[in-house]
């Protein structure tokens, strides 16, 4: 019994620098954005975004590997600056929001991919279905003091999904052959964290 209690002693021992070396970071809504983009009538691009979101970031210094996420967004916070549009998003017909309510971004790898650059691979849940995706990420950038003392960092992401894949199908065939909206969707995550007290 002593010998396990040593063990489990020595174990959490070596465990806990690791730990002090992962410094957690809250994303900042008010200064963040959750951005998309997606074909529309095969000749130009919507944009959108997501003005509800939540999320923590848990940096290791030592080893940026180590490093993980976790964000959250509210789908009805959807917006394209096209209330009609907006309000078709937020329906069965998509976002289904009255029964998904929110998506998540969980991370389980974060692999470097050069000078300050990340990828980090991990389960995005929406619609109901959870699919791997991988993030190619620009930062985090170094530690700056806001003028109310808060430290922050950023950090931009982008990813490509297909979003047939998580059961948004819905569309319409145009008289001139193609369809009214594209499969494919561009995301792009503008982050800017507050160091946690």
């Amino acid at each position: 019994m002593k010998r396990l209690l040593a063990s489990l002693t020595t174990i959490i021992a070596l465990l806990l620098p690791a730990f002090a070396l992962a410094t957690t970071w809250n994303i900042d809504p008010d200064h963040s954005n959750i951005g998309f983009k997606v074909r529309h009538l095969m000749v130009s691009n919507v944009r959108g975004s997501f003005e509800k979101n939540s999320g923590v970031v848990d940096i290791n210094e030592k080893d940026i590997t180590k490093s993980k996420v976790q964000v959250s967004i509210d789908t009805a916070s959807v917006n394209t600056n096209v209330k009609k549009r907006d309000e078709h998003l937020r329906s069965a017909d998509f976002f289904d929001v009255a029964k998904f309510p929110t998506m998540t971004f969980v991370s389980k790898k974060v692999a470097a991919n050069g000078k300050d650059k990340l990828k980090v691979t991990g389960d995005l849940t929406l619609h109901g279905v959870t699919k791997e995706v991988v993030l190619d990420v620009e930062g985090p950038s170094a530690e700056s003091k806001d003028p109310w003392g808060n430290i922050r960092r950023g950090a931009t992401a982008t990813t490509k999904i297909n979003r047939k894949d998580f059961g948004l199908v819905w569309n319409a065939n145009l008289e001139t052959g193609g369809v009214v909206v594209g499969d494919e969707v561009i995301i792009t995550l503008e982050i800017e964290m507050i160091k946690g007290k």
